[in-house]
């Protein structure tokens, strides 16, 4: 089994990344070089998550044969017992010596490549508007300018400093600490702020999801932001629209820039390119000395207006209806909650057929259970658990620099599972540990939304720049965070000041000694400010203040709050009527087929007919006219209602804004189409289609 378990958690953790990549990126649309980066990043840092652990067994072994190597020195003229020999075994995920140095020296600086040197040029790249490759890479190097000129002046300050004091001997190898310290002490400053939110968000954010009156309300909070946002990214992206119409009017087919132009119109939605297709005469020349038209420069900048502003419109037309559906099962929960049958009924029933999982294991009654009575309490289980959790590691935070007594809770788990050697128990305890700091401090990444330049959202609707700036962050948290987890366990000797054998992981980050106030000073007290941002969080200041800057959030005593989950109720009902109107006319169209069969054929086969007949004599044709009639008069309504529905016209969603000014292109449009019987002008033909 040696570095069988390595080898097995690689592969798992490269399925994890990306099943989480195509789950918020979307392989189809986006550039190969941004997923490609964002999954390099992400994947790199839950290798150094997922490994860590084995690293941590592999040390204790390490330091059980050292021990026993120096017992069996001390006592050489003592036969060593049976005990003795056996206490210390190889663990089956031991992996063999000269592997992990090598492997952590590779996936930390490819890392640390990534987020300080080729993220940030890639989000660059994407979000430049160039038209070629060159064009891009120009923009993205004058936009990081400034960002890498930082780092050579900080590293050329630190060389004339150097060079100003001959009593400091800086090595390579001390310059290399130097650099890794400065970037971990960056990390850990961003790390504790986000881990104080997540240790308090998260258990409460279970705890409200078993409470359905409060998900409800909060949830038409959202729906109402979200509409604001989904009509305000509408609007914005009809002025950009109108922007390019004039643009590609005024640029003509000969003229050198059309090209640029038609790369604008492939990247607008299909209805506006059909719009500006019709309304283009291509065959009109160009003018130099009659007309003023756009620079590359501002073709440039229209191109990246579009991109923006596409990418948010379908993100914003996405969620709407993401959340309606939640909104709408949330409504039906509370429905069922009362229901004497225990048999779950939704208000929409999915068109599609049901599985053999609906079928025969996740029943309506199963569902009934699930939702409305075990899954609240299954949520509740869990906050308490994720609570106990998270107490535990402000404890630890603040007390993992004391040795003598150990007052880290983790470290105490540690240390009694190393007395009896039980690897398997050491790896668990570890893996539970650090998942539950990463997820503390990633889901934080994935909640936070700095406006609209950084937000991650599911269902493929992540921009480019918000996935290389998660990937930017990942890199930059997981060191700090995989060395805050080792001090909490008493791992890190320069930390626990005990003489152990180093892990593997924390050989290649130098020693800290070189930095003697970062080391016994930065990494020991600040995570205790831990504690006032968990306080800070639990009574929602953070919320608070943002509310009072204006920007709306969910209060529960707050006036403006109570309007938006007014507005949103609302906006919920109005969905739902129009959805119900459309699966109703649906209901009464398949009715229909299923009562007098395909209805569109019947449909051909009569105008197949009627041009026949207008092909007759004058005589035949009264005649005719006059026998339909006769049928015509004596039909039943169940007929009439049968060619009303061959209109195909879909379910109307009439109200007073609407109304009036619909009237009339309604009407021209149905006397237009000739498919209306009843509001047909012309009464000498009005059999003719019968």
């Amino acid at each position: 089994m040696s570095g069988a378990a390595l080898g097995m958690e690689v592969v798992v953790v490269f399925f994890l990344a990306l099943f989480l990549l195509h789950r918020y990126g979307d392989f189809r649309k986006q550039q190969r070089m941004v997923l490609f980066g964002t999954l390099l990043a992400w994947y790199l840092c839950f290798l150094i998550v997922f490994i860590l652990p084995l690293d941590v067994s592999t040390t204790i072994y390490n330091q059980c044969k050292v021990d026993h190597k120096d017992h069996d020195l001390a006592n050489s003229s003592v036969t060593p017992t049976k005990s003795d020999v056996t206490s210390c075994y190889k663990p089956w995920s031991y992996i063999p010596d000269g592997i992990l140095p090598v492997f952590w020296r590779v996936v930390y600086w490819t890392s640390q490549c990534l987020t300080w040197l080729l993220l940030p040029f890639m989000q660059s790249y994407a979000r430049s508007g160039g038209f070629s490759i060159t064009g891009k890479i120009k923009t993205a190097l004058i936009e990081n300018a400034i960002y890498y000129g930082t780092y050579l002046l900080i590293f050329g300050s630190l060389l004339i400093y150097v060079a100003v004091h001959p009593e400091l001997h800086l090595s390579w190898y001390e310059l290399q600490t130097i650099g890794i310290t400065a970037a971990n002490t960056w990390g850990l400053f961003l790390l504790v702020l986000l881990m104080g939110y997540g240790l308090v968000e998260i258990p409460r954010s279970y705890w409200n999801a078993s409470r359905h009156g409060h998900l409800l309300i909060k949830t038409y909070f959202k729906a109402s932001k979200l509409m604001t946002e989904k009509a305000d990214a509408e609007e914005n992206l009809e002025d950009v629209m109108e922007e390019v119409r004039k643009v590609s009017e005024s640029i003509k087919y000969n003229h050198p820039l059309r090209k640029y132009i038609d790369t604008i119109l492939r990247k607008c939605p299909l209805d506006y390119q059909e719009k500006m297709g019709r309304n283009m005469d291509d065959y009109e020349d160009f003018d130099d000395k009659q007309n003023t038209y756009p620079s590359e420069k501002s073709l440039v900048k229209l191109h990246k207006q579009v991109i923006y502003a596409v990418q948010r419109h379908n993100r914003t037309r996405v969620q709407w209806q993401i959340l309606l559906q939640q909104a709408i099962h949330l409504e039906d929960v509370a429905k069922n909650e009362t229901s004497s049958t225990h048999q779950f009924v939704h208000s929409f029933p999915s068109s599609e057929p049901a599985g053999w999982f609906s079928r025969y294991v996740y029943t309506p009654s199963v569902e009934w259970y699930w939702e409305c009575l075990l899954k609240r309490w299954f949520y509740r289980l869990l906050s308490v658990v994720l609570t106990l959790f998270s107490v535990a590691v402000v404890w630890s935070e603040c007390t993992f620099f004391s040795t003598r007594p150990v007052l880290s809770l983790f470290a105490v788990f540690i240390q009694l599972a190393e007395r009896d050697y039980n690897y398997l128990y050491i790896e668990m305890a570890c893996f539970i540990t650090i998942f539950f700091l990463c997820t503390c401090v990633y889901s934080t990444v994935f909640r936070i939304r700095v406006f609209n330049y950084y937000y991650l959202a599911s269902h493929h609707q992540t921009d480019a720049y918000s996935l290389q700036f998660s990937g930017m962050l990942f890199c930059r948290l997981t060191p700090p965070l995989c060395l805050n987890f080792l001090g909490l366990i008493h791992m890190d000797s320069a930390i626990s000041h005990q003489k152990k054998e180093p892990t593997a992981y924390t050989s290649i980050m130098g020693s800290m000694q070189v930095l003697y106030f970062i080391a016994n000073g930065f990494y020991i007290y600040y995570p205790m400010l831990i504690v006032i941002l968990t306080i800070a969080t639990y009574f929602s200041l953070g919320t608070r203040c943002l509310n009072l800057l204006g920007f709306q959030q969910f209060m529960g005593d707050n006036e403006m709050t109570s309007d938006l989950i007014d507005e949103g109720k609302e906006l919920i009902r109005r969905e739902k009527r129009k959805r119900q109107r459309i699966e109703d006319g649906e209901n009464r169209r398949r009715e229909w087929k299923e009562r007098y069969g395909n209805p569109r054929e019947d449909f051909t086969a009569r105008n197949r007919s009627s041009h026949e007949m207008k092909e007759t004599s004058y005589s035949d044709s009264v005649a005719s006219h006059t026998r339909q009639a006769k049928y015509s008069r004596s039909g039943s309504r169940a007929e009439r209602d049968c060619i009303e529905l061959l209109q195909d016209a879909e379910p109307l969603d009439f109200n007073a804004d609407s109304l009036a000014d619909d009237a009339l292109d309604t009407e021209s449009t149905r006397h237009a189409g000739g498919r209306y019987l009843s509001m047909s002008s012309s009464w000498n033909r009005i059999f003719d289609d019968v």
